[in-house]
C-alpha cells in the first residue's frame, strides 16, 4: 500500500518561508492521514479522500483555495479514475461546490460521467453536495492586482491498495485570470489517467499537458512494457520539444512510486511508512 500526493508548483506568491513551511507541514499531515485511510479503504476511495483534504486547504489552488477567473468567478475542475474498471468521471468548470472531487466520484456510476458548467452544478445540488460560495482574501488580492501565477496550481493523489488496485484523482481551480470557459487538463486523460498497470496525476500548464497527452502517454508506455522511469523520461523529453511546463506523480502495478517535473518546483509527498518531500 502506497500513496503519493502533489500540491502543484510553487508560484511567485508562494516563495515566502512561511508558505513553504506551511505547505510542507500540510502535505506531511495529509499524506499521513491518507495512508491511514488506505488501510481500510480501496485505492479509489482513498484518492478521493486525499484530494478532498487538499481541496479543503486554502494553501492549494483547488476547492476553497481556487484561483479567480478574468470575470471574477471561481470555476473548478476535478476528475477521478479507477484503474481496475478503467472508468474516468469528472466535472469541468463547476461553481460553488466545496469538494469537486466528490462530485466527480459520484459520477462514476452514471451513464454520463463527465459534466461541465451549469449541468455539473445542477447535478451537485440535486445530489446534496456541500455548497461553497466564499473565497480566501489572498485570491481576491491576486485577482484585483491581475496576477497570473502561470497555471501551475493543481492537486492530485495516486494510490495502490492492499489488493494491488490503482486509482488517481486530480483537482484544480484553474490558472487564474483565464478566459471564462477555458478547460484545463485535470478532468481529461491527459492530466489524470489510470489502468491496471499504472496511475498518473499531472500538474502544470494545462495547455501543455493536453498537447503532450502526458498522463495517458506515461500509462500507455508502462502498459506496453516500459519501466516507469523510462516512460516518464520519454514523455517529458517530448514535453520539452514544446517547452512544456508540467509535473507528474505515479505508481505502477509493482508499487514503484515515481515523480518528475520539467522545473524543479513541484511540491509532493509520498508515504509507505516514510515521507519523501521536495521543495524549491
Amino acid at each position: 500500500m502506497k500513496i503519493i500526493i502533489h500540491g502543484g508548483f510553487f508560484s511567485e506568491s508562494d516563495q515566502s518561508h512561511e508558505i513553504k513551511t506551511a505547505k510542507q507541514n500540510s502535505l506531511r499531515e495529509i499524506s499521513e492521514k491518507t495512508f491511514q485511510y488506505l488501510q481500510t479503504h480501496s485505492a479509489f476511495d482513498t484518492v478521493a479522500y486525499a484530494v478532498s483534504l487538499l481541496e479543503d486547504d486554502p494553501l492549494y489552488n483547488a476547492g476553497i483555495g481556487s484561483q479567480i477567473q478574468s470575470d471574477g468567478v471561481i470555476r473548478m475542475s476535478a476528475a477521478i479514475m479507477n484503474g481496475e474498471t478503467q472508468k474516468l468521471s469528472g466535472v469541468i468548470n463547476i461553481q460553488e461546490v466545496k469538494n469537486p472531487v466528490f462530485v466527480a466520484k459520484s459520477l462514476i456510476g452514471e451513464d454520463d460521467r463527465v459534466l461541465g458548467g451549469n449541468g455539473a452544478k445542477r447535478y451537485a445540488t440535486e445530489h446534496g453536495f456541500e455548497n461553497f460560495s466564499t473565497e480566501i482574501p489572498q485570491r481576491r488580492k491576486e485577482y484585483e492586482a491581475k496576477l497570473n501565477n502561470g497555471g501551475k496550481g493543481t492537486v492530485g493523489c495516486v494510490a495502490i491498495d492492499k489488493d494491488g488496485k490503482l486509482a488517481v484523482a486530480t483537482s484544480t481551480g484553474g490558472k487564474g485570470f483565464e478566459i471564462p470557459g477555458r478547460i484545463s487538463d485535470s478532468a481529461t486523460v491527459a492530466g489524470n489517467y489510470a489502468n491496471d498497470f499504472c496511475a498518473v496525476s499531472c500538474t502544470g500548464v494545462g495547455e501543455d499537458i493536453v498537447s503532450n497527452a502526458t498522463a495517458a502517454k506515461i500509462v500507455t508506455r508502462v502498459t506496453d512494457g516500459m519501466s516507469l522511469e523510462a516512460a516518464f523520461n520519454k514523455t517529458f523529453a517530448e514535453l520539452k520539444t514544446i517547452d512544456g511546463f508540467a509535473g507528474a506523480i505515479a505508481i505502477d502495478k509493482n508499487g514503484k512510486v515515481y515523480h518528475k517535473d520539467s522545473y524543479p518546483t513541484m511540491v509532493f509527498a509520498s508515504f509507505d511508512g516514510e515521507i519523501f518531500e521536495t521543495f524549491s
